[in-house]
């Protein structure tokens, strides 16, 4: 017997009772919907809240490195010293044997080689002019106070004070004799002034080469220079200052063009950029960010650092610059330099000191996030290798050799762990940032250990344009594109002394009164940094100068 239909159950009630029913399951339908809507109503919330605690996340993460950059050290140290993680974030691992990993790693890295410097006054440098006082006794205190007879000398006893001069000035006067002949009153001669650095000036070299490294090794402004002079009781103007900057890196420039030849010469070489404001640039308001870019390479012992201005940041900017190199460029995460690695005359090396920021800025922030502690003690252990390479002075054969036989290894356990958590973690948190840039940097990282003469990081640029960096808080902006030019080129030749240990005061001041005999690149080639010999060129400079002389 088949079962019957609603509807066929309804036709045999009574018709009150199935308006009922009809009502009833209406009721119902209703009730149904509005718990539908209650429901879509409470996702779309949740979604929101989500979203919102995304955002809340990300604020107080942008705030805490604020507050980090303005209040707390800004060092980055190789190893950091935090607490126990916290084993309930969902985004830790909580195993024990996960556990025992991040305690091994968070033990403290350092370079076993290393001794403490003793501690007390450093001894004053032998080459300062030593004037000495003498200090005695009087003829009648030199009786002794229990006999009464003469003492006698029976030695010394010598302590030293450092003295300052201040800077003060002086007059050249060049008297130049005049002569002429009594016989045939026609001829009347003159002797002639040396080349002059900058003709009807009165700067000197030693003037110019205070001014140059005044502004661009001691991040002095000019208005400042201006002020100093005038307490020294030497008025020169502001543009006087700054006409004697420009003409000197017009002369200079032949200089940083052969030290760009060097860097394209060789086949490694770092790249870095940094924002400059520029107030009166043609066809750019002042609001407009311009770059300082910096490029270091060379021979180590040739090492060159040219700096080179441009009114934007576009990679093309770069690619113009390294046009002709080829081999190994580091560089750091930026987009820009992508195009320079389309063909295969240039390949890429990442920085590692970038990837660890990411990770060391979160842990810092907060310490108890176990995987970047973790990420930040493991990459220790990688510079911890490069440490004791250059502590043993390795060959860059040797370099090779240790990093493939345990750089490798620790490089192989990180890719692996990155894989691992980048699918658990929140994909906007920080953390999951700092992964995926690592991961998207990865065969830029592992470059430098195919071959022992690259390094971890770009850290060497970096250090290079941090000066420039500490001068434009002090001088803030430059005035057009023709004076940040001017200060890319000796900008360039500061640094590149600095690399070599070289005083630029005493470098600029002799090359500033030499440049102007330079006719020929050989001849400006003896000028670099690293291979200017004072010694050497004194007397051969002298009879040249004094050759040419007698020519003119």
């Amino acid at each position: 017997m088949r079962m019957k239909t609603l509807d066929e159950t309804l036709k045999n009630i009574p018709p009150e009772i199935a308006m009922m029913l009809h009502e009833l399951q209406t009721k119902l339908s209703s009730h149904e919907q509005v718990i539908l809507d209650k429901n879509l109503l409470i996702d779309s919330q949740e979604k929101i809240i989500d979203a919102k605690e995304k955002l809340i996340e990300s604020l107080e993460y942008r705030l805490n490195l604020a507050l980090q950059a303005r209040y707390m050290a800004r060092t980055e140290k190789p190893s950091l010293e935090f607490k126990q993680p916290d084993l309930f974030d969902e985004a830790q691992p909580t195993t024990e044997s996960a556990q025992q990993e991040i305690e091994e790693a968070e033990i403290e890295i350092s370079v076993a080689s290393y001794q403490r410097k003793k501690r007390g006054r450093r001894a004053l440098p032998a080459h300062l002019l030593r004037i000495q006082h003498i200090h005695d006794f009087s003829e009648a205190e030199k009786i002794c106070n229990c006999c009464g007879k003469e003492l006698i000398k029976i030695g010394e006893e010598k302590s030293e004070q450092l003295e300052i001069i201040p800077a003060k000035m002086q007059v050249i006067e060049n008297i130049r004799f005049k002569y002429a002949c009594n016989h045939c009153e026609e001829t009347i001669k003159t002797a002639p002034l040396p080349l002059q650095v900058i003709p009807k000036s009165i700067a000197t070299p030693g003037l110019l080469a205070h001014v140059l490294v005044s502004k661009y090794c001691d991040h002095l402004p000019l208005y400042r220079q201006e002020s100093i002079l005038k307490r020294i009781g030497v008025d020169i103007p502001r543009m006087t200052l700054c006409h004697w900057v420009m003409a000197c890196a017009e002369l200079l420039s032949p200089l940083v063009k052969l030290m760009r030849k060097h860097i394209i010469d060789y086949d490694v070489s770092h790249a870095d950029e940094t924002p400059v404001q520029v107030l009166k640039e043609e066809g750019r308001t002042a609001q407009q960010k311009s770059y300082m870019w910096l490029y270091v390479g060379g021979s180590p012992q040739k090492r060159s650092l040219v700096y080179e201005y441009q009114p934007t940041r576009s990679g093309k900017a770069a690619e113009d610059f390294l046009k002709g190199f080829k081999g190994y460029l580091h560089v750091d995460g930026y987009s820009g330099y992508d195009r320079l690695f389309m063909s295969n005359n240039i390949i890429a090396v990442g920085c590692m000191a970038h990837a660890r920021r990411k990770f060391y800025q979160l842990a810092k922030i907060n310490k108890k996030d176990g995987l970047a502690i973790w990420a930040v003690n493991h990459i220790a252990k990688l510079y911890l290798i490069e440490a004791q390479s250059k502590i043993h002075c390795f060959t860059p054969e040797a370099i090779k050799a240790v990093r493939q036989e345990k750089s490798k290894i620790l490089l192989d356990e990180f890719k692996i762990w990155l894989d691992e958590h980048i699918g658990k973690v929140p994909p906007q948190s920080p953390l999951a940032k700092a992964i995926s840039y690592t991961l998207n940097q990865w065969s830029h990282l592992i470059r430098y250990i195919d071959d022992g003469r690259l390094e971890i990081d770009n850290n060497r640029a970096e250090r290079a344009i941090k000066p420039f960096a500490v001068g434009r808080k002090n001088w803030l902006f430059m005035g057009n594109a023709n004076g940040a030019q001017a200060s890319a080129i000796i900008f360039s030749l500061v640094e590149t002394c600095k690399a070599h240990d070289i005083e630029p005061y005493a470098y600029f001041k002799y090359v500033l009164s030499v440049i102007r005999l330079c006719k020929t690149d050989e001849e400006f080639e003896k000028l670099l940094p690293f291979n200017c010999d004072r010694e050497l060129f004194d007397e051969q400079w002298k009879l040249k100068n004094a050759q040419r002389q007698l020519n003119l």
